[in-house]
């Protein structure tokens, strides 16, 4: 199995314990898109959005002494953001409804992060 494969195997296991997820983009650190599901034509934008998000949020962890940075998490009206770190290459970004339970969110998404950071 290819890593665009593997990379798509564990994201598709993600999408079936969180169903409720909207889009799942992996993105380098970088910005650029390594692989995703669901989202569309706007998945550039939101792979560079997601790692900017992610490096600011390590600089702000780091400038206040917060320690390393775990997730970072935009609530909206409509949406949630999560960005998780995939070791320090990439980025593991999830958006959401609304309501949704951040909770089961994070565990499974922590998860997924590491199985992804052993992939890439």
């Amino acid at each position: 199995m290819s890593k665009q494969e593997q990379l798509q195997a564990v994201l598709s296991k993600l999408k079936s314990a969180l169903p409720e997820l909207q889009e799942i983009i992996i993105a380098s650190s970088d910005g650029l898109p390594i692989a995703q599901l669901g989202g569309g034509e706007g998945s550039s934008r939101v792979a560079a959005m997601a790692a900017t998000a992610h490096g600011l949020g390590k600089r702000i962890s780091t400038t206040s002494n917060l320690g390393d940075l775990l997730e970072t998490v935009i609530i909206g009206s409509q949406a949630n953001f999560v960005a998780y770190a995939i070791g320090d290459r990439a980025v593991l970004a999830l958006t959401m409804p609304a309501g949704s339970n951040l909770g089961l969110v994070r565990l499974e998404a922590q998860e997924t992060a590491r199985q992804l950071a052993e992939i890439i």
